[in-house]
């Protein structure tokens, strides 16, 4: 087993394996990464448990002992063919930044074709945790403190959906698309000149709207968010699409994840009642941690809720371009075809609501 270090923003150093992690068995290629990582565990205590919320990589926690009582060390494998459109560099600099501000866990090392990191604790988010004040809340003040860091600590700071949206974009058009397709063969997929032209579209429009750049998650799903009620504090993990991005994209993208993955419905997304009192926490959240008074006014929230609800539309368009992408990559167990349809028509369903709304 070879070892590397790389240099890490001139202040630390970023430890790399070269260990291959086989993703259909992954024993052997962990505890070549454990003899490094917990030289005092026993290779035959070591016990390997398998997370399968995620939809693009495999997730495996390691621990000697109990599962509920023992240090975990985690074990992210990625996804085939995702360094087509992930900047695993990019990734783990977020690592660095958000774990330096006390927003995440502490990456451990890289290897191969993966990530080994520190386990948070807690429980990943449920549908009823989701629409809780008392846990809504607490993630929009986290949020707020995430969207506070300053540009200064991750160098570029302009907003990455465009390049990105056409970084998938291109990336569909040429693949070939009876590739490795693992879909339903009675869902019908999006219309690619009917995407690039809603793209279009919104582009002309969302860049007339003020809205800051910020560091965003961009991908704030429920699986994403670990409540611990012991802390009364929420932790927000992965971290492969963090970067600068319009503050208001990063909320609309959360609240679309209301509707859920497994089955897209779209009379989940929040009530006004609800946006509202997220983003009031939100402000009062954003503002204090950037210095200011926390005070939030309604025109404030107004603005802001109109905004949010314009850039929501455009994360439709984002995830079922990355799902028509995983359809004809992806290994895992997941109809990605039918979840680019989904959000293909929740787009359409929210549009005639949204593009029009007017700004206060």
């Amino acid at each position: 087993m070879e070892m590397k270090r790389y240099p890490n923003d001139g202040c630390c150093e970023r430890l790399h394996l070269d260990v291959c992690v086989d993703e259909r068995t992954p024993r052997h290629g962990i505890l070549e990464l454990l003899k490094k990582l917990r030289p005092e565990w026993k290779s035959e205590d070591i016990q390997i448990k398998a997370f399968t919320e995620g939809i693009t990589n495999q997730l495996m926690g390691c621990y000697v002992g109990s599962l509920m009582q023992d240090p975990i060390l985690l074990v992210r494998v990625y996804g085939q063919m995702t360094e087509l459109f992930m900047d695993r560099d990019k990734e783990m600099e977020m690592f660095r930044v958000l774990h330096k501000h006390g927003c995440g866990p502490e990456l451990y090392c890289s290897f191969t074709n993966g990530i080994c990191y520190e386990f948070v604790k807690g429980v990943v988010l449920d549908d009823t945790l989701l629409r809780q004040p008392s846990v809504y809340r607490l993630i929009a003040t986290e949020m707020g403190k995430i969207h506070s860091i300053k540009s200064g600590e991750t160098g570029n700071s302009s907003p990455v959906l465009w390049s990105r949206l056409s970084q998938f974009l291109n990336l569909v058009q040429t693949s070939d698309a009876a590739e490795q397709q693992k879909s339903s063969a009675h869902v019908e997929a999006p219309c690619l000149k009917i995407i690039i032209k809603e793209m279009e579209e919104l582009k002309s429009h969302l860049t007339h709207i003020n809205s800051p750049v910020v560091l965003c998650h961009n991908d704030l799903l429920t699986k994403n968010v670990i409540y611990n009620q012991e802390e009364g504090a929420v932790k927000f993990i992965d971290y492969e699409y963090a970067d600068f991005n319009y503050q208001a994209y990063d909320i609309g993208n959360h609240f679309n994840e209301f509707a859920g993955i497994n089955n897209v419905d779209s009379s989940l997304y929040p009530s006004c009642e609800l946006q509202f009192d997220w983003l009031t926490a939100y402000l009062e959240s954003f503002k204090w941690f950037n210095g200011m008074d926390s005070t939030v006014t309604k025109k404030e929230v107004l603005e802001l809720y109109a905004q949010v609800c314009k850039f929501s539309l455009v994360a439709h368009l984002f995830w079922c371009l990355w799902a028509l992408l995983q359809a004809k990559h992806s290994t895992i167990d997941f109809d990605f075809q039918r979840y680019a349809m989904a959000r293909f028509n929740y787009y359409f369903e929210k549009k005639p609501e949204f593009f029009g709304m007017k700004l206060p």
